[in-house]
């Protein structure tokens, strides 16, 4: 596997084009905020730790994302099978991480800059509505909605086509709401522009609230305008 990041690159540059090393960073305890402006290999060095293994990781991390943002699905011919493992696969398990590994960084960020930024604390309110709803109606989908989708396309009967149009109507308003809560969080962070001097834990946040904007709409979208309405079609 070919190396994107090097011992040589610099720890800030490379949560800046790849927001989920932090995560991987955090578990080093390699210091990506106040330490970001050296070489990846010297932060290796101060922790005593096996270069190879922290390079092979963070690599692997990163063409793992690349190649899962990358999958491509003919909409047109693909099943309700396919359509839903893709949905599940790449945009379920999406939330599944980047929800619980993002909230400690958006109260960090509240606890440290909050008193005299007090827009902080409707970004922390925000974030953790949106994460508990989110996280409930991922749940839910996968346990009842698309169980239901698959139901109907094996065998179209009428209990179901009257179940299928309600369950469309639910989980749109759902897609509606937390849509508009990450549009308020847009407009709150000014764009996902951090101010002038923000430490990098509060870049960080922005930069990832700005992915999971990017990563929810095209997850909404797949579901609202090419799943949803080819399983009312049929019904």
């Amino acid at each position: 596997m070919t190396h994107t990041f090097t011992e040589t690159s610099i720890i800030g540059e490379i949560v800046t084009k790849f927001p989920k090393a932090s995560d991987l960073f955090k578990s080093y305890r390699i210091d990506f905020c106040c330490g970001g402006n050296r070489p990846l290999i010297d932060a290796i060095h101060e922790r005593n730790l096996p270069a190879e293994e922290v390079l092979t990781n963070l690599n692997a991390l990163y063409h793992e994302t690349t190649l899962l943002n990358e999958a491509k699905i003919d909409w047109d011919t693909a099943s309700y099978r396919e359509l839903i493992d893709h949905i599940v696969n790449k945009h379920h398990r999406y939330l599944n991480e980047e929800l619980p590994q993002l909230s400690p960084y958006v109260t960090k960020v509240l606890r440290v800059h909050g008193a005299g930024q007090p827009h902080l604390a409707r970004i922390h309110k925000l974030f953790h509505e949106l994460k508990t709803e989110l996280e409930q109606h991922l749940i839910k989908e996968e346990t009842e909605d698309f169980p239901l989708i698959l139901a109907f396309e094996q065998n179209p009967t009428d209990e179901y086509r009257t179940k299928l149009h309600k369950l469309v109507e639910e989980l749109e308003s759902d897609h509606s709401h937390a849509g508009d809560m990450m549009k308020e969080l847009r407009d709150i962070t000014n764009d996902f522009t951090p101010p002038e001097g923000a430490c990098g834990t509060y870049r960080l946040v922005y930069q990832r609230l700005e992915v999971l904007e990017s990563d929810l709409f095209q997850h909404i979208h797949l579901e609202n305008n090419i799943l949803f309405p080819r399983a009312v079609a049929q019904a």
